[in-house]
């Protein structure tokens, strides 16, 4: 049976404030992916991808850094399979299609690319308190929101 993959994607920096606290959910959101045995699939650099991979490793997760790159020591140091691409922003396509779902997590342009790609491709998509105006994108309040809805998602529930 394979394991679950699940593709966060969002902001590459943290803002200082704001709304919900992307830092704080993406640490709880890589830890209870972690913690549900999926692996963790992003974008391998910053931010909320790097906060996700420092909570999955922590919790014993598998991460997975697909880089736009061609160097996978630029990969954040909680990736723990790093894969140099080459191709810059192209590599969005490559990380939502390497996950069974989508959470997104804040973010802008590259994250929004992402979405777009996730749905033309049927992946679902969940969006921590972002993006949910987005027809197709499913609304999460937190981290532990989103987990709900991903574990309904993938029993054919949601």
């Amino acid at each position: 049976m394979k394991k679950v993959r699940i593709s966060v994607i969002g902001a590459g920096r943290l803002p200082e404030e704001g709304g919900v606290n992307l830092k704080t959910e993406a640490q709880r959101l890589g830890r209870l992916i972690a913690e549900a045995g999926w692996e963790l699939v992003c974008g391998g650099l910053g931010g909320v991808m790097a906060e996700a991979c420092r909570c999955a490793r922590e919790a014993g997760g598998r991460t997975i850094g697909i880089l736009p790159g061609s160097d996978r020591d630029n990969a954040n140091e909680w990736v723990e399979v790093p894969v140099a691409t080459g191709i810059g922003q192209m590599r969005n396509l490559m990380v939502v299609l390497n996950g069974d779902a989508v959470v997104a997590c804040g973010g802008g342009a590259g994250t929004l690319s992402e979405i777009g790609h996730a749905l033309k491709a049927g992946k679902p998509v969940v969006a921590i308190d972002c993006w949910d105006t987005i027809e197709g994108v499913i609304k999460a309040d937190s981290a532990d929101d989103a987990l709900l809805k991903l574990k309904k998602i993938l029993a054919g529930a949601l």
